[in-house]
């Protein structure tokens, strides 16, 4: 189980191998990746930073983020594999992603709370 500071709740990870990737799909939103981000998730896809960013990536208020494909009457991410139903760049994923569920948006509010244990198996309130 992981708690941080400030989150009324804890997070299972172990939920995450059975969810089917739902963190990673839903409604459209922003993917934000930065220049580190971008550099690392190249390397892994073994192609130019210009061409991950003319593939994969958008360009909205001076920020990147990564493109979504339609999927189950919402949206993914470009990189959800929906076949094995989960992330295809886990090991350079974004930090956005890698600090779900412990955003600012879910810290003491119960309504977005509400939601978040809804979304994602592994939230379980304090």
């Amino acid at each position: 189980m992981i708690t941080k500071e400030n989150f009324n709740f804890i997070f299972d990870e172990s939920a995450c191998g059975g969810c089917g990737g739902a963190c990673c799909t839903g409604k459209s939103g922003f993917i934000w990746i930065n220049e580190a981000e971008i550099t690392a998730l190249a390397s892994l896809l073994n192609i130019s930073k210009d061409e991950l960013k003319e593939r994969y990536l958008y360009r909205l208020d001076g920020r990147y983020s990564i493109a979504e494909k339609p999927y189950n009457d919402g949206a993914a991410c470009v990189f959800f594999d929906e076949i094995n139903k989960n992330c295809s760049i886990y090991a350079a994923r974004p930090q956005q992603c890698k600090s779900f569920p412990f955003w600012d948006r879910y810290k003491g509010l119960d309504a977005d709370l509400n939601e978040l244990c809804a979304e994602c198996k592994g939230v379980k309130k304090l």
